[in-house]
């Protein structure tokens, strides 16, 4: 026992002797009041030796013991002597070593390691860390890290009691994009005595709030069109069961939610038996939700939509009793809890513009989809023998009868094609939230509102109503909250409807007694 207490105590000693770090200013560290430790640990820091670090560790896993104003550091695995005094470290401590840990940090040779140190010093940079800082930048290589490394020492700076320094700090910050460097302003601000640092500091945030406010506009158009955008891919569908083919079909959106849980048993799938392929379940997903409701709603059509053509009240009432079945069907399938839909791996994660703005990326991929499913459907119906038939059977169906058209078949083929993009519709939907029985409720009515204020039948009218909608609607929120911009969308609807019934883009034509 005491062999292995004097080899413990030797191994740490000879361990303290080869460091930079002296054995007084270690005691310092170590053992004293908290002002004189931390002064001394700046001391340390200033020297930007990394020889500090395995010293700061140790301390902070209790293997620093104090013996006669000298502080030991005991191996891994050995006994601590009996006479010794653990230091003790305090919250103000903890906090102190954990920031200079990060600065020695920024002298690391791996990237990462650097880039996480900076996120810690972000928010306790100052004047004492200068030179370690100093150092760090010059050596730093990676042009992203320096940008941020080069804000970080102007930011020290404004701790310095040099108030011509303070005063270049602010006038180099003033260029920053950074919501945490305005605020670091704003702080120092409150407690600056001099004019001129004071007016620079005031210029500095002013400049940076200018900056923020256009990023701030940015994600909020970018926040409407992806809501628009949203909005036109459950649009899509309705334009042609209800725009084409004049059916209020109160199901729809439980096709979205069709979808939506198609795409969670493809994931489901992938998980049980294809877990390596997992971030690829998402193209097998797009054509399972498409066919899943496509086929729900072509079994609604021929069982009971076929029979009410023509009869847009008993059809919004069947309609609704449908939605009601297909979502008691799916709460005893898959219970009333919702279920996570996860984004593939090349989904996650953001698009980062500015400080204040980040495009994720799968509102990105929606708009890009949205896009692609607008052009597929234009091209289906203007191009293919499909559309042309449907296209004549929504205009004259007894014309279209008599020159050999199925309008049954076609009627049937319509409403599945728009049953299919709502699935298209969910299966996007899965991977900005939560799917649950209730997925549809949500936007329906917005879907119907896009349809109506676009104009009966209009593709383009969709398109414009959807992405208008969708920014008008982010817009009121921002100014009077969601509430309220519910209700002043559905003014303006009243209002455009009062002037244009037919919408904004209506068909152009002659009625015919």
């Amino acid at each position: 026992m005491i062999k292995r207490l004097l080899l413990g105590c030797l191994l740490a000693l000879s361990g303290l002797s080869a460091w930079a770090l002296s054995p007084e200013l270690a005691n310092r560290i170590a053992a004293g009041e908290s002002d004189d430790r931390v002064a001394a640990l700046q001391q340390a820091l200033a020297a930007g030796d990394a020889s500090l670090g395995p010293f700061l560790r140790a301390l902070q896993d209790g293997r620093v013991r104090v013996k006669a104003g000298q502080a030991i550091v005991v191996a891994e695995g050995a006994e601590a002597p009996a006479d010794a005094e653990e230091p003790m470290l305090n919250n103000r401590m903890r906090r102190e070593i954990d920031s200079a840990l990060a600065g020695l940090d920024l002298l690391s040779t791996d990237r990462d390691t650097r880039a996480k140190a900076l996120a810690t010093l972000r928010e306790d940079a100052d004047a004492s860390k200068l030179p370690l800082l100093e150092k760090a930048l010059a050596a730093e290589a990676d042009a992203g890290l320096r940008e941020q490394l080069n804000s970080l020492v102007a930011g020290a700076k404004l701790s310095s009691v040099d108030a011509a320094q303070r005063k270049a700090a602010a006038t180099e910050l003033s260029g920053s994009a950074d919501p945490a460097t305005r605020a670091l302003l704003l702080e120092k601000l409150a407690a600056e005595t001099d004019l001129a640092a004071k007016s620079a500091m005031q210029k500095a945030v002013n400049d940076i709030g200018d900056r923020l406010a256009w990023g701030e506009r940015a994600q909020l158009l970018f926040s409407g069109l992806s809501l628009g955008s949203v909005l036109l891919l459950v649009a899509l569908g309705l334009a042609i069961t209800y725009g084409l083919m004049g059916v209020i079909n109160m199901a729809h959106g439980e096709l979205l939610m069709v979808g939506a849980y198609a795409t969670y048993m493809v994931q489901q799938g992938f998980r049980a038996w294809a877990p390596g392929a997992f971030d690829y379940y998402l193209w097998l997903a797009l054509p399972a939700s498409f066919l899943a409701a496509a086929l729900v709603g072509a079994a609604m059509e021929r069982s009971v939509i076929r029979w009410l053509y023509g009869r847009p009240l008993e059809t919004l009432l069947a309609t609704w009793g449908i939605s009601l079945v297909l979502m008691q069907a799916v709460r005893t399938l898959f219970g009333a809890q919702n279920v996570a839909v996860e984004n593939p791996a090349w989904l996650s994660g953001g698009w980062a513009l500015l400080p204040n703005l980040t495009l994720p990326y799968n509102r990105l991929a929606i708009l890009v989809f949205a896009a692609l499913v607008l052009v597929g459907m234009g091209a289906l119906l203007a191009k293919t023998r499909l559309g042309l038939m449907v296209r004549g059977v929504t205009q004259n169906r007894r014309m279209a009868a008599c020159v050999g058209v199925n309008t049954a078949r076609v009627d049937t083929m319509a409403f599945a094609l728009g049953s299919g993009i709502a699935g298209l519709a969910g299966c996007a939907l899965s991977q900005i939230g939560n799917v649950g029985p209730d997925l549809g409720q949500s936007y329906i009515v917005d879907a119907f509102m896009v349809v109506v204020l676009g104009g009966v039948g209009q593709l383009a009218g969709t398109v414009y109503a959807g992405l208008g909608l969708g920014v008008l609607s982010k817009l009121l929120e921002g100014w009077q909250g969601a509430v309220l911009a519910k209700i002043a969308l559905l003014l303006v609807l009243v209002l455009v409807i009062q002037k244009k019934p037919q919408g904004l883009f209506a068909l152009k034509g002659r009625s015919v007694e």
